[in-house]
């Protein structure tokens, strides 16, 4: 029976255990495989199993985007409660909550520097700041990056990531969406590029003006593109909506966006397709918002 006996020396309780830090992995969120942290942070915030995007702040969108160091546009600009609207929770205490922790101060982050061999200026919305909600002081600092642009004859990129617009602060919300596509207007009577980058979410009224009104709208595998969700409206017409309804590849091949590029890749394209149209607004009549019928 020495099988039965113990051989080895007894666990001591009261002995210390070695500390495993934690949060070293995560598990893919579609693959399901554990992935190490650090690993996914080097690869832009994309799963290097199966490219599955992640969000990604606006911070780290236009330190990816530039070259080098960028000036941030417009950073004293911070939003208020012009209804003091109140609801489960009041906008004031939100907005409060919103103050105390790390990060940007509004929904968007701009700046402008060097993209390429291009002077850009580049507006990123932030997920993490009330769900990338277009209120009043997104649309006046996206409608002033807009203008910066136009003053300093500058491409322009907008990165949407949102879930629309910020009904705490109702009509004034709702106001952007005609602004902003205004100065997006006098931007292309100006012939400068204006390119649209859609990511996981874009929806909403964000999606129902300026993300759709680019030379060149472009999205990021995966995302989900649409004005209502999709429970919203299998709830409505009562109907079953067909696979991938409302993601990247669903509206590529219906002719909603023109390409699906992996983040990885986001820069070299853009920069390219700026190339593009500046040369065919130099080389032709016609403005930016007539060289896709170029390609086709």
């Amino acid at each position: 029976m020495a099988w039965f006996k113990r051989k080895q020396k007894s666990i001591n309780v009261g002995e210390e255990k070695k500390a495993i830090p934690e949060g070293l992995w995560r598990k893919c969120d579609r693959c399901k495989e554990p992935v190490w942290r650090k690993e996914i942070e080097a690869n832009l915030s994309v799963c290097p199993k199966c490219g599955h995007h992640y969000k990604l702040g606006s911070v780290e969108r236009l330190n990816n985007l530039f070259d080098g160091e960028w000036s941030e546009l417009d950073a004293g600009l911070h939003p208020v409660d012009p209804l003091q609207f109140v609801a489960a929770k009041s906008y004031r205490d939100t907005l409060g909550a919103m103050e105390g922790r790390e990060g940007p101060r509004e929904a968007v982050v701009c700046g402008t520097s060097q993209m390429g061999d291009f002077a850009a200026v580049i507006a990123a919305m932030e997920y993490q700041f009330i769900g990338g909600s277009m209120g009043s002081v997104v649309g006046e600092k996206i409608n002033r990056a807009v203008e910066h642009a136009i003053d300093n004859r500058s491409a322009l990129v907008i990165v949407s990531c949102s879930g629309g617009a910020r009904m705490q602060e109702g009509a004034l919300s709702l106001m952007q969406m005609a602004k902003i596509s205004a100065a997006l207007s006098r931007m292309g009577k100006a012939r400068l590029p204006y390119l649209s980058v859609l990511t996981d979410p874009t929806t909403g009224g964000v999606l129902a003006s300026f993300a759709m009104l680019g030379d060149l709208n472009v999205a990021e595998p995966g995302a989900l593109i649409g004005f209502a969700g999709p429970r919203v409206i299998e709830q409505t017409i009562r109907q079953k909506l067909p696979e991938g309804f409302q993601r990247s590849e669903f509206l590529r091949d219906h002719g909603m966006v023109d390409a699906i590029v992996d983040r990885n890749d986001l820069k070299p394209y853009l920069v390219r397709d700026t190339q593009f149209m500046k040369n065919l607004s130099e080389r032709t009549r016609y403005g930016f918002r007539s060289f896709k019928f170029f390609m086709n």
